[in-house]
């Protein structure tokens, strides 16, 4: 790929920083809508990874995840708080799954099994963060089947959402070249 002369930044590279944003601004909306059960949301931004897995590779999953991640930290104003601690623990849990099943897709695991395993790990992730240093309460497991369930519901619709997506001719447009 030949970078831009005035810029330096490849076409992969202006892909990465665009999916990058739009994850950003999905997490920020994300965050401004009430959950019944605090910390719980859908994970939309998610959606964003996985088609950076899927059209750019892992690597590029990586980068949108990290710059999602720290970006909406700062401008929600949650950089290096619990909030930003747990948000890494699941990314790092997720992107560690995506890279496992990365060779599987997307001829033996489409964008709905990368997305439920990802909100899976994503989850287990945050979990034991939160059980090994912010709340080492014994009781705390108990609150893990809900989560993963709640885990499987998410990823379901997160995945489904990706292949509807991917599936879009304005978007297969973008993403083939």
């Amino acid at each position: 790929m030949s970078a831009d002369p005035h810029t330096g930044l490849t076409r992969h590279d202006r892909a990465i920083a665009a999916l990058a944003a739009i994850a950003i601004g999905i997490q920020i909306l994300e965050a401004a809508i009430p959950s019944p059960v605090p910390g719980l949301k859908p994970g939309l931004a998610n959606i964003i990874t996985l088609i950076a897995l899927l059209t750019l590779g892992w690597r590029a999953a990586v980068a949108v995840t990290l710059i999602r991640v720290v970006g909406s930290s700062l401008l929600l104003g949650t950089l290096l708080s619990p909030t930003f601690w747990l948000s890494i623990a699941g990314a790092v849990a997720t992107l560690a799954i995506l890279a496992l099943l990365r060779p599987l897709a997307p001829r033996h695991v489409g964008p709905v099994g990368l997305a439920i395993a990802a909100a899976m790990a994503h989850i287990t992730g945050q979990f034991l963060l939160a059980w090994m240093v912010i709340i080492p309460h014994p009781n705390l497991p108990f609150v893990l089947p809900p989560l993963l369930l709640a885990a499987l519901i998410t990823g379901s619709l997160t995945g489904i959402l990706t292949a509807h997506v991917l599936a879009d001719p304005r978007i297969q447009r973008h993403v083939r070249h």
